[in-house]
C-alpha cells in the first residue's frame, strides 16, 4: 500500500494517505516526524515567501523555510489570496463528447413533463410557526395508513416565512415554491397559518408550471379543526397519487447536485475526482449536473471560468463569483475566511487548497451557465449555482434548482440529508467503517488497490440503482432529510 501520492508533476508537497511515524518513507525520503492522514509533506526545501504547489495549482505561499520531508500546514505556509480579482478569458479547449449509456433508468414522468426518482407525500409549510402542527399531521397519517404503495409522507420544519423583509423573503418563497413544484413529491399538502407575511394565498397564485390535482392548501387560522381538514386533503392526494408506476426515462430528464462537507486532505485525491468522473460520464450521456458552494470556488475560479462555453458564460461566472465576494464585504467580514477547523485537522490549509479540491466535483466538462440562489435550472449540461458553502443551505438549494439527487463527499462524515436523496461520499475507509450508517459510498478503496475506471463504474451503478428506486440512500432509510433557506438580511 502507497504511503503517499505525488498529485501532479510540477507539486512541491505530496500528501500522506493515511498516518505516518517518524521513520517511516515518503517519496524516497525518510519522515523525521509523525504526519497525520492527508497531510501535506515537502518533497524539497521550500524557501520562505516560495508558492506550495498542489494540484498543479499555487495554493499558498512558504511562511518560513520548510525542509524536504517537513509536515506542510497553517504553521509554515499561508493563503495568497487578498482583495478582488479581475478575470480574463482564456479559454482551455473544448470537446462536448457523447456517449451511448448502457444503462436504464426509470422515475415518475410528471403532467408538467418533469421526472421524479421519487414518489412521496410533502406537507410543506409556509411559516416555522407551525412545524410542530405538520409533524403532527404527517404523523398522524402514518399511523392509518400502510403507504406501500408510494415512497413515504414527510414534512421539512423550517423558521422562516415571517418576520423577514426583502431579499431574505424573497428567498424563502422562492425556495419553498421551487420545493412545493419538485417532481420527487407526487403530492403536496400547503399548510399556512394565516397572519404571517408570507401569506399563502399569494404564495400559491405565484407557483407556474405544476400539476393543481398534486397540491391541495388551506391556513389553519381559517378551519375549525386543521388536523381533521389536513387528513381529508392527504386522502385526496393519496388517491391521486398512489397508483403512480414508474416508465423508462432519459439522463436528459436527471440532475445531479454536487457537494462536499467536512472535508479533508483527501477529498481532492479520492471523492471529488470521482464525482467528477461521474458527472463527465453523466454529461456525455445527456444528463445535467450543478454544482454550488461559490466561496469554496475562491481560489481557483479562474479553473472555471476557463471551462465557459462562450464569452457570456464567462462574465456570468465572474458576476457569481464577484457577487458573492461582495456578500462577504458588504458584512465585513474576511472574503478568505475559510477552511473550517475541522478541514484543518483533516490536512486542508488555505482556501486554495480547499477550492482546488472542491471544485473537481465538476469534472473537465464545458460550463453551459449559471443559476442565481431560488432560480430553477434552465439551461442543459453543467452549471454552477449562486449558494455558501453550509451543508443544509447548499443541499436544499441544489434541489430547489431542480436537482432529483444530491452527491454529497465528505472526509470527516455528517448524518445530514437533504429533502431529496443525499448519497454521502467518504474520501477515506476509516469513515466509511466507522459510519456504515452514514456513509453510501467509500471513495478511499482509490487509495487501495482500485483504479479510478472501476470505483467509477461502481459508483455509477449504485447512482442508477438509486435512480431506479432498487436502493435507499442512508438519509432515506434513517429519514435524515431537512431543509435549511439562505438568511442574509433583517429580522423583524
Amino acid at each position: 500500500m502507497r504511503n503517499t501520492i505525488h498529485i501532479h508533476p510540477n507539486d512541491n508537497v505530496c500528501v500522506a494517505l493515511h498516518d505516518l511515524h517518524a521513520g517511516d518513507a515518503a517519496e524516497n525520503l525518510v519522515l523525521d516526524r509523525d504526519i497525520p492522514k492527508g497531510h501535506k509533506i515537502a518533497l524539497r526545501t521550500i524557501h520562505e515567501g516560495e508558492h506550495i504547489i498542489k494540484y498543479g495549482q499555487i495554493i499558498g505561499r512558504a511562511t518560513a523555510e520548510i525542509q524536504a520531508g517537513e509536515h506542510v500546514h497553517s504553521h509554515n505556509m499561508r493563503t495568497n489570496l487578498e482583495g478582488i480579482l479581475e478575470y480574463h478569458y482564456n479559454p482551455v479547449p473544448q470537446n462536448d463528447v457523447h456517449c451511448e449509456s448502457p444503462y436504464k433508468l426509470t422515475g415518475f414522468r410528471r403532467k408538467n413533463g418533469t421526472v421524479g426518482i421519487r414518489n412521496e407525500l410533502w406537507v410543506i409549510v409556509t411559516v416555522g410557526c407551525i412545524n410542530s402542527l405538520a409533524k403532527r399531521i404527517v404523523r398522524n397519517f402514518r399511523d392509518s395508513h400502510d403507504l406501500s404503495d408510494i415512497d413515504g409522507i414527510f414534512t421539512f420544519e423550517h423558521p422562516y416565512g415571517c418576520s423577514q423583509m426583502g431579499d431574505d423573503h424573497n428567498a424563502t418563497v422562492a425556495i419553498l415554491r421551487d420545493i412545493v413544484t419538485h417532481p420527487n413529491a407526487g403530492g403536496v399538502l400547503l399548510l399556512g397559518l394565516g397572519c404571517e407575511n408570507n401569506q399563502l394565498h399569494t404564495f400559491y397564485e405565484g407557483l407556474t408550471n405544476f400539476d393543481k390535482d398534486r397540491i391541495r392548501y388551506f391556513n389553519c387560522q381559517e378551519v375549525d379543526d386543521e388536523v381533521e381538514e389536513a387528513g381529508k386533503a392527504l386522502e385526496e392526494l393519496y388517491a391521486n397519487m398512489k397508483n403512480d408506476r414508474r416508465e423508462p426515462v432519459e439522463w436528459s430528464d436527471l440532475t445531479f447536485g454536487l457537494k462536499c462537507g467536512g472535508s479533508d486532505g483527501l477529498s481532492g485525491i479520492t471523492a471529488n475526482p470521482l464525482l467528477g468522473r461521474f458527472s463527465d460520464r453523466v454529461l456525455s450521456y445527456g444528463g445535467n449536473i450543478i454544482l454550488t458552494e461559490v466561496p469554496e470556488m475562491f481560489g481557483a475560479e479562474h479553473l472555471l471560468m476557463n471551462r465557459a462555453r462562450n464569452e457570456d458564460v464567462f462574465n456570468q461566472i465572474v458576476k457569481l463569483i464577484d457577487d458573492y465576494k461582495q456578500y462577504f464585504i458588504d458584512n465585513h467580514q474576511v472574503v478568505y475566511e475559510n477552511p473550517s477547523p475541522g478541514n484543518k485537522a483533516g490536512g486542508i490549509t488555505t482556501l486554495e487548497d480547499k477550492s482546488c479540491g472542491c471544485i473537481q466535483k465538476g469534472g473537465t466538462a464545458i460550463i453551459d451557465g449559471t443559476i442565481q440562489y431560488g432560480e430553477k435550472r434552465t439551461v442543459p449540461g453543467l452549471n454552477l449555482l449562486y449558494g455558501p458553502g453550509n451543508d443544509l443551505v447548499s443541499t436544499t438549494v441544489l434541489g430547489a434548482a431542480g436537482s432529483q439527487m444530491v452527491l454529497f463527499t465528505t472526509g470527516r462524515g455528517t448524518p445530514f440529508g437533504g429533502f431529496i436523496p443525499t448519497c454521502k461520499v467518504s474520501t477515506n475507509s476509516d469513515i466509511y467503517n466507522k459510519k456504515p450508517h452514514w456513509i453510501d459510498f467509500n471513495a478511499g478503496i482509490l487509495t487501495e488497490d482500485t483504479t479510478m475506471d472501476e470505483a467509477a463504474d461502481l459508483f455509477i451503478k449504485q447512482i442508477v440503482d438509486y435512480v431506479n428506486g432498487d436502493r435507499k440512500t442512508n438519509n432515506e432509510t434513517h429519514e435524515y432529510k431537512e431543509i435549511a433557506i439562505f438568511k442574509r438580511g433583517v429580522t423583524l
